[in-house]
C-alpha cells in the first residue's frame, strides 16, 4: 500500500517502495486557480527538500512547487504540457507533476499524514 504525505507548502508526495510520486494539493490548486502553464524539471535532476521542482502558471499568478523532499527525477508528467488544467481537475491523481527517487527516507518523518494536513489547512482559514 503506498503511502501519501503532505507539505506545509501544499505538496503532496506518495510513496511507492524507493520512488515518490509528488504534485500540488487540491487546496493548493483551488488558491491557484485555473492553471494555464506547467514548468516541469528534468529527468535526472537532482532537488532538494524544500527547493524549487516545478513552476505552475494561473490566471492569477506564477507559484513554485517545492519537492516535498530531496531525490533524482526520474519521470515527469509530459501530458500536463498539453492540458495544464487536468492539475486543477485531478490535483492529487493524473495532475502529479514528477516522480523522484527518493534519497532520503528520513524526510518523510518531517511531513505530514492526511489528518494533520487537514487540521493546517482549516487553521489556515
Amino acid at each position: 500500500m503506498s503511502e501519501v504525505r503532505y507539505s506545509k507548502d501544499h505538496e503532496w508526495v506518495k510513496i511507492d517502495g524507493d520512488t515518490a510520486t509528488v504534485g500540488i494539493t487540491h487546496y493548493a490548486q483551488e488558491q491557484l486557480g485555473d492553471v494555464v502553464f506547467v514548468e516541469l524539471p528534468e529527468v535526472g535532476k537532482k532537488v532538494e527538500q524544500g527547493k524549487e521542482l516545478a513552476t505552475v502558471e494561473s490566471v492569477k499568478a506564477a507559484s513554485e512547487v517545492y519537492a516535498p523532499i530531496s531525490g533524482e527525477v526520474v519521470e515527469v508528467n509530459s501530458a500536463l504540457s498539453d492540458a495544464p488544467a487536468t492539475v486543477n481537475e485531478e490535483a492529487q491523481g493524473k495532475g502529479w507533476f514528477a516522480k523522484l527517487k527518493i534519497a532520503d527516507k528520513g524526510q518523510l518523518a518531517g511531513l505530514m499524514d492526511e489528518v494533520a494536513y487537514k487540521k493546517f489547512v482549516e487553521g489556515l482559514h
